[in-house]
């Protein structure tokens, strides 16, 4: 287990392989189901996160889990297109989700080290929940943002499913979700250099000039994209936005709370923080 947990490219097959179980899991669990079709889906996405904590605590490890943001939405979009006759609005939908899966996967691969590096954030969590971590782990690093995708990821879901046909406004808001995806992919790049070539405390190029977390604002306009795309396509389904606004939140009260708690650490924080805004990309 050490070797492997050492090696990058184990590490990578190690992976790959929880992730092929978990879906596995996850459609025999869907086909077994009687409930309505959102119901079973959440069952079996709950199901397959468990698999992938499973292996969490088999390697000791919880970025096992890190994956499972960018890989679930395709899987389940692809899932329920199979066998369909996709309308326009349908085809334009996958490719938007595809695409931005593809891009997060590709730079979760390219920051992958190997089975022995966990995300900073769950060795905090660890060092100070003590023995509520396993509580935690399961709860708050697996679970939530499962829960939090699923409600994500539904609309399109929903659209697939029911054959919705998209309007102009629809096409505009995945235009919109796509836009997101490059911005995300430009931070991640920018910052990507910024590591190589450190010439500061602080990350002051290009997106990073304008917000403290651009990749962050990028993934709640995807995903408010996608959800007013299928709500302006299907009004009454305005209900599924719950999963934009759940992801909103899971930014603004964690993750970035999070970010901005390890970078006040560094020596002129207060300073960048006053030049610089936590989202918006509107230089003060």
């Amino acid at each position: 287990m050490k070797k492997l947990k050492q090696n990058r490219t184990a590490s990578f097959v190690a992976v790959a392989l929880v992730y092929i179980l978990a879906a596995a899991v996850g459609v025999c669990v869907y086909s077994k189901l009687t409930f309505d079709w959102w119901l079973s889906l959440l069952i079996a996405d709950v199901a397959a996160t468990v698999v992938t904590f499973i292996f969490s605590l088999v390697f000791n490890n919880a970025s096992v889990y890190d994956p499972y943001w960018s890989v679930q939405p395709p899987v389940i979009l692809v899932a329920f297109a199979v066998g369909k006759d996709l309308t326009g609005f349908g085809l334009l939908l996958l490719f938007v989700v595809s695409f931005w899966a593809i891009r997060l996967t590709v730079n979760w691969a390219y920051t992958f080290a190997d089975l022995n590096h966990q995300d900073w954030r769950y060795t905090m969590l660890k060092e100070k929940m003590g023995a509520f971590y396993p509580i935690i782990n399961f709860v708050g690093i697996h679970m939530v943002p499962t829960l939090v995708v699923y409600g994500c990821i539904l609309p399109g879901v929903y659209a697939i499913r029911e054959g919705v046909s998209g309007n102009a406004l629809s096409t505009l808001f995945l235009t919109l979700s796509f836009c997101a995806a490059i911005m995300q992919g430009v931070a991640d790049i920018q910052m990507h250099s910024f590591r190589r070539h450190r010439d500061g405390a602080f990350n002051r190029h290009g997106l990073w000039a304008y917000s403290r977390h651009p990749n962050y604002l990028g993934e709640i306009l995807m995903w408010w994209g996608v959800g007013l795309s299928v709500a302006y396509a299907s009004p009454s389904a305005w209900y599924l936005l719950a999963g934009a606004f759940a992801n909103t939140l899971l930014f603004i009260c964690v993750s970035i709370p999070m970010a901005e708690g390890r970078q006040s650490q560094k020596e002129g924080y207060d300073e960048y923080k006053k030049q610089t805004r936590v989202l918006l990309p509107v230089k003060k």
